[in-house]
């Protein structure tokens, strides 16, 4: 079914969810940073949550590599992937408003970009991207927080999983950052760290909101 919800289609949905909490996830807005393994899959997480409001920014096409963990599927490959993630999600819940853009994220266009979340969710790939990413969020945006990930290649090991909280960034994972050789992303590790950002998420926009 396309297109936006009728109210009766609503409320079955959301008929299992606490009025309260549900209210408060439909006015927030998430930001995510990336749409790759982490980003796809909480952003799906969100929206069936409940979120009304997703700003998802990502610059990169889907790949036959992608699919193993990421939330596309085989007619989507070559696909810009905030385009084909809008579309997903507006698939599978049409009540979340999915705000794109196919850019890189950097400094100097974060706030334009992010600055009416309530909170953001960083899913990049790359360390020294995370990271600036991370110090920027926290210099323009103290009092918001940033839900950020570590540590999730290879299986197994569910208890290394944790969040850690450092002021106003959160850290899911199990905070390894180098991959030892031969291990590489799988979708039950990546799927679990992802829906701990969004459940945790969750979390904070019902205190925030």
């Amino acid at each position: 079914m396309r297109g936006k919800p009728g109210k009766e289609l609503f409320e079955r949905i959301f008929a299992r969810h606490e009025p309260r909490v549900l209210a408060a996830l439909r006015k927030s807005v998430v930001g995510i940073a990336g749409a790759g393994g982490l980003g796809s899959n909480a952003a799906m997480a969100l929206a069936r949550a409940g979120v009304g409001n997703l700003i998802v920014a990502d610059f990169d096409k889907i790949e036959p590599s992608n699919l193993n963990r990421q939330q596309y599927s085989v007619g989507q490959i070559g696909r810009v992937k905030v385009l084909a993630l809008r579309d997903n999600l507006e698939a599978a819940i049409p009540s979340c408003a999915c705000e794109v853009h196919r850019l890189k994220v950097n400094r100097s266009n974060l706030r334009g970009i992010f600055g009416k979340a309530d909170l953001l969710i960083e899913a990049f790939d790359k360390e020294e991207e995370k990271a600036g990413l991370i110090r920027a969020w926290l210099s323009f945006y103290p009092s918001k927080p940033i839900i950020t990930a570590s540590g999730l290649a290879g299986f197994g090991d569910n208890n290394a999983l944790r969040t850690r909280r450092i002021g106003n960034m959160y850290v899911c994972g199990d905070e390894k950052s180098r991959c030892e050789k031969g291990v590489s992303p799988m979708a039950p590790r990546v799927g679990i760290v992802a829906n701990m950002q969004a459940n945790l998420a969750v979390q904070l926009l019902c205190k925030i909101t």
